[in-house]
């Protein structure tokens, strides 16, 4: 994919990401869900792609959503041949409830690739363990927690009493919650928002080592996405909350409903990732008002290349 595609691709999460900002700690998760879609649609029309949905967000908490199979990108308008084919995977507001509440880490995302590299993930649950550079390669879900997180001690130099795991709070890691405890490590548990928490494993200053646990399978297609651009590591497995939800899969071409993926089968191919907060947050900085416009922070990664870029933007509204 071409470079400049990626500064093209931060357009659209900046636009996201201002957007639903507007609707910060108003409590209204749907409402700026909503607004952070309309935004992304309309500064998709902008860029010269014929990009297709394929990891869509919104089914599961009964929100708008950009729809699997939505085809954006001014490449479509002008039936322009010459436009590149990409899939995409979008969250456009990540942590409804964060932004509903004004909490920490809300982001915008997109991750795209060339057609064809990405799983195509059902609107289901997903069991992940997500790491940074350090550890790619030592971690096996097949394993325990505590196996995994001795392994992953070993790889990184340190003791499992200095080590750090961010799960989210939800009442079905209460055993994994309590394994971790006991193995000794740390927790920080988080509402909302594991594509930042798996993002945090590779930023040395978070403090993070390893993202733990059952979310999204949507946001585990993005997080693979994101971790592949810097090296890290991502190992997960549906989990399935109904049988309609199996049949669902094999109609999207899932044969093995159990399997456990690598990050390479998740998304595969030269990728790229965006994200731009929409609250402040341990990950970015949020949407900042101020007189006659506000600031933004981006960031912006390629796996081709490695390059991870932090982009702080202004903007300007017309009066």
């Amino acid at each position: 994919m071409d470079r400049n595609l990626a500064l093209e691709v931060v357009r659209v999460t900046e636009a996201a990401a201002m957007a639903a900002a507007r609707d910060m700690g108003r409590g209204e998760r749907d409402h700026a869900d909503h607004l952070a879609v309309e935004a992304m649609r309309r500064t998709f029309d902008r860029i010269d792609i014929r990009g297709t949905v394929v990891i869509g967000e919104g089914e599961r908490d009964e929100a708008p959503m950009l729809f699997i199979g939505e085809h954006v990108g001014g490449g479509w308008q002008h039936s322009d041949d010459r436009a590149p084919k990409v899939d995409i995977a979008v969250d456009p507001l990540e942590g409804t409830n964060l932004c509903a509440t004004g909490a920490p880490d809300a982001l915008a995302v997109i991750a795209m690739a060339e057609e064809g590299q990405f799983l195509n993930a059902p609107d289901t649950y997903m069991e992940k363990i997500a790491v940074g550079p350090q550890s790619k390669g030592v971690i096996d879900l097949r394993e325990s927690w505590t196996w995994n997180l001795e392994r992953i001690a070993k790889s990184k130099n340190k003791d499992i009493t200095d080590m750090t795991a961010i799960i989210l709070e939800r009442d079905r890691h209460k055993e994994l919650i309590g394994e971790v405890r006991q193995a000794g490590a740390r927790i920080r548990l988080i509402g909302d928002g594991d594509v930042a928490g798996a993002i945090m494993t590779v930023k040395d200053d978070s403090g993070i080592d390893v993202l733990f646990g059952t979310g999204g399978a949507p946001e585990g297609v993005i997080s693979a996405a994101a971790l592949r651009c810097v090296g890290g590591d991502l190992q997960a497995r549906l989990r399935w909350r109904s049988d309609e939800e199996r049949e669902r899969a094999r109609g999207m071409g899932i044969e093995d409903g159990d399997k456990i993926y690598q990050i390479e089968e998740l998304a595969a191919g030269h990728v790229l990732f965006a994200a731009t907060g929409v609250t402040k947050g341990y990950f970015l900085d949020g949407v900042n008002f101020v007189g006659g416009g506000c600031s933004t922070q981006s960031m912006v990664m390629r796996s081709e290349s490695g390059t991870v870029r932090v982009i702080n933007s202004t903007h300007r509204f017309k009066s």
